[in-house]
Order: structure tokens, then sequence, then C-alpha cells
């Protein structure tokens, strides 16, 4: 039998935690195995639990969700945490540093159960949460100003061309059996192919890809019009 997913809440507002608790103690293949009201108290959680997937909220009092994500992140054995971003509308500006931070995605706190739950358990499965058209279009508009002060050769220049073209379609928020169909490859290559690239390029996950691929220009940085 698989073992459930372990997931801890962070989010300053008790009944926030405590909706999200009730939502997911039903589920026979998730397990919440802790809360936490601050990005310190995450960062400790994260220790003492080791948790598959963080549920974090960007504001929190005395460390904040992408700085607390930075930290998860930099912490040796803490590797194979994922966090997931929890935002609302006004607080857009931060999914582009939540990702760059090592977050594997996010979502808006006005999502539905289903779709709660859904992201839990793509993040927990090692996949990055950027389908939805919201994330593509905060990636492009943020990565479109910083972009002109990245040179794309000097970051590129480790992968082959094939690895490159699968990166293009990664930053376009494709799955590896996506990905296959466009190259004329079996799933299984092209995920070779991704973690080739994530190897070379110093990634954490298909998210820090993602922020790749717009930096150095493989997808345009223009919102759609």
């Amino acid at each position: 039998m698989t073992e459930p997913v372990k997931v801890l809440l962070a989010d300053d507002q008790v009944l926030v935690r405590a909706g999200f608790r009730v939502l997911l103690d039903v589920e026979d293949d998730i397990d919440v195995v802790g809360e936490a009201a601050t990005g310190a108290e995450a960062i400790e959680r994260c220790r003492e639990s080791r948790p598959d997937v963080v549920l974090m909220d960007i504001r929190m009092p005395t460390l904040d969700g992408i700085e607390a994500t930075r930290r998860i992140a930099a912490i040796p054995g803490l590797e194979r945490v994922k966090v997931l971003i929890l935002t609302t509308y006004d607080t857009e500006e931060y999914v582009f540093d939540a990702l760059e931070a090592g977050a594997s995605g996010f979502l808006l706190k006005d999502a539905g159960p289903q779709e709660l739950l859904h992201a839990i358990r793509v993040v927990a499965a090692g996949e990055a949460l950027l389908a939805p058209k919201i994330t593509r279009r905060l990636i492009a508009q943020f990565t479109a100003v910083r972009s002109a002060y990245q040179v794309a050769e000097d970051r590129l220049g480790v992968l082959t061309q094939r690895e490159r073209e699968v990166l293009a379609l990664v930053g376009t928020g494709l799955s590896n059996a996506e990905i296959g169909a466009a190259l004329s490859l079996s799933p299984a290559t092209a995920k070779t192919h991704v973690s080739r690239a994530m190897i070379k390029l110093g990634a954490r996950d298909r998210a820090q890809l993602v922020v790749v691929a717009y930096q150095t220009g493989l997808v345009s940085a223009r919102p759609p019009t």
C-alpha cells in the first residue's frame, strides 16, 4: 500500500488551517502531520515531521512564506519537501519570487476542494503545478522585466539542442507525455531529457525549469493577446 502524502499546513489564520485540516483529514491518501502559524514555525515543523508537501501562505508574521520556502529548500535533508504556495489575487506579484525560491507551484486561496486535493497530489508526485493560465501569465509578466538582464547562452550552453527543445516545452506547461508527442519521443525519453536539463541547470524541480525557460527567452515573456 502506498504511504499517505504527508502535508504541513502553514498559515497565520487559525480558521484557514482548520478548514484545510477538515478537508484533508477525510482523505485516505493524505495525512496532515503538523501546522505552523509563521514562516519560522514552518521551517521547524519541516525539520521535525519531514512532510512531502507544505501548503505555504505568503503573508505570515516573523518570516514570510517566500523566505521560509527559500530556507527550506536550502536545508540538507529537506530536498524532497515540496512547497505549494497559497496566494490571493492581490499577492500575485510574489508568485515569481516564490518559484525562484524553490516552490513547486501555487494555488489560489479561493480554489475549490477538488482543486486543492489535486494540487497536493500533483506536487507530491514530483510535478509542478503550472498548468493554469494564470500561472503562465504571472511568470510571463514578471519575467519580462527581469529577463533583460539575463544572458541566455551563458545559461543554456550546457544543454544539447534536444534538451533546449524539451526545456521550451516544459516552459509552456506541457507534461512529459505531451512533450513526447510534440517531439515524437516516448514519455520515458522525454522524462529523461527533462531530468538531464534539471541536473545541468541546477533546477530543484520543473517549476524552476519553467522560470529558466522564460528568463532565457526560450518561451516568450509577452502576455497573450
